[in-house]
C-alpha cells in the first residue's frame, strides 16, 4: 500500500525517454459518458443474481444526458455493475414525480410511502380536472339558457294564444252589439275544477249537525209529522247554538301530599318560637 502512496518513481540509469512510444487507444464509440461517484437511490434486486442492493450504497457510476426533457429540465441516465454478477443496471432520473426511475437489469423494491405518494394528485392531473370541471360547467351554462329560451318561447306562444282568441271574439260580434262569448277549452276545464273545490270544501266542513239536519230532511221526505219534524228541527238548532266544549289544558298541576301520621292519630309538636 505504501507504493501507491509515493510521489517520485525509480529511474534506472539506462532509461531513454525517447524510445517511449505514444499510442491511441480504441476510439469511443457513442455519446460521451461521464464518470460519477454516487449512492443508489433506491433499494432494488439484481435480476441476473437476485443480489439486494440496499438505498444508499456507493457505485462508480457514468452519467448519460438523454433527449428526454420534462418542462425544460433534461433527464439524466445512470450506468452502474452489480456488486455480485457486475452485471449493468440502468437508472434514471424522474423530474415529474421528484424520484428515480429504474429502466432495466435490477427490480425496485416495493415501498409502501412512494405507493400513497404516488396516489395522490400531481399538478398536472389537478389542471386537467379543472379544466373539465370548467367544459363542463360550461355546458351547463348553455343547457340552462336553452331551457330559458324555450321557457321564454312558451310564454310567447301562449300570450299569442289570447291575442288570437280575443281578436276572434270581438270579430263574432252581433250586429245588435251583443258580443258572443266564446269559452275554449281552458275556462271550462278551469270552471269545472272551481265546482269540484267547492263541493270537496263543503262535504270537509259538514259538522255533526249538518248531518242531523240532513237525517231530519229524510224523515221529513219520509212521511213524518210536523210536530215531530219542528221538535227535530228545534232540537237540531239548540244543539247548533251550544257553545263547542272547553278546550283541554296541560297545565302542570302540584298535588297535595297525604299527611299518613294525622291518619294514625300521630300529633305533631307545634314549632318552638
Amino acid at each position: 500500500m505504501s507504493e501507491r502512496k509515493v510521489l517520485t518513481k525509480y529511474y534506472p540509469p539506462d532509461f531513454d525517454p525517447s524510445k517511449i512510444v505514444r499510442s491511441r487507444g480504441p476510439k469511443q464509440v457513442g455519446p460521451k459518458l461521464q464518470p460519477v461517484r454516487l449512492m443508489a437511490p433506491f433499494s432494488m434486486k439484481c435480476l441476473s443474481c437476485g443480489e439486494y442492493i440496499y438505498k444508499g450504497r456507493k457505485f462508480n457510476a457514468r452519467k448519460e444526458t438523454t433527449d428526454e426533457a420534462y418542462l425544460s429540465i433534461k433527464i439524466f441516465r445512470f450506468y452502474i455493475r452489480c456488486t455480485r454478477c457486475s452485471a449493468e443496471i440502468t437508472f434514471k432520473t424522474d423530474p415529474k414525480n421528484m424520484d428515480y426511475e429504474c429502466e432495466k437489469g435490477a427490480k425496485r423494491n416495493f415501498e409502501p410511502w412512494r405507493e400513497a405518494k404516488l396516489a395522490e394528485e400531481t399538478d398536472e392531473e389537478r389542471l386537467d380536472r379543472l379544466e373539465r370541471e370548467e367544459n363542463e360547467r360550461d355546458a351547463m351554462k348553455e343547457l340552462e339558457a336553452k331551457t330559458l329560451d324555450a321557457k321564454t318561447e312558451m310564454k310567447i306562444a301562449d300570450a299569442l294564444d289570447e291575442i288570437r282568441t280575443r281578436n276572434a271574439r270581438n270579430e263574432r260580434a252581433g250586429k245588435d252589439g251583443e258580443v258572443a262569448t266564446v269559452r275554449d277549452e281552458r275556462d271550462l276545464e278551469r270552471e269545472r275544477q272551481d265546482r269540484e273545490d267547492e263541493e270537496r270544501a263543503r262535504a270537509a266542513f259538514m259538522s255533526g249537525t249538518g248531518d242531523k239536519i240532513r237525517r231530519l230532511g229524510e224523515e221529513v221526505e219520509l212521511g213524518a209529522t210536523d210536530g215531530q219534524v219542528e221538535a227535530s228541527f228545534g232540537a237540531a238548532a239548540a244543539a247548533a247554538e251550544m257553545p263547542p266544549p272547553p278546550l283541554p289544558t296541560f297545565k302542570r298541576t302540584t298535588k297535595k301530599k297525604t299527611d299518613f301520621g294525622a291518619k294514625l292519630g300521630i300529633k305533631k309538636k307545634p314549632p318552638l318560637v
